[in-house]
């Protein structure tokens, strides 16, 4: 109950952390990444995998459908 009492010196000191923190981070330098890729470029994706067959894939089909396990 004595933390009732406080409460206006709590949440004045929450929120003399949260702003002099925010400007503390706001005066931090920039990290001096450079992007990779340019603006213009689009990511590409590469997936280097064989296929299933079609009997491999109803293989597949089947131990999953089969098994109550695989459902979880």
């Amino acid at each position: 109950m004595n933390i009732l009492k406080h409460m206006e010196a709590v949440f004045v000191a929450t929120v003399v952390l949260a702003v002099s923190g925010s400007y503390l981070v706001d005066t931090l330098p920039q990290a001096y990444a450079k992007p990779v890729v340019s603006a213009n470029a689009v990511p590409v994706v590469v997936v280097s995998a064989k296929r299933l067959s079609a009997q491999e894939k109803l293989q597949l089909e089947r131990a999953e459908s089969g098994s109550p396990a695989s459902r979880i």
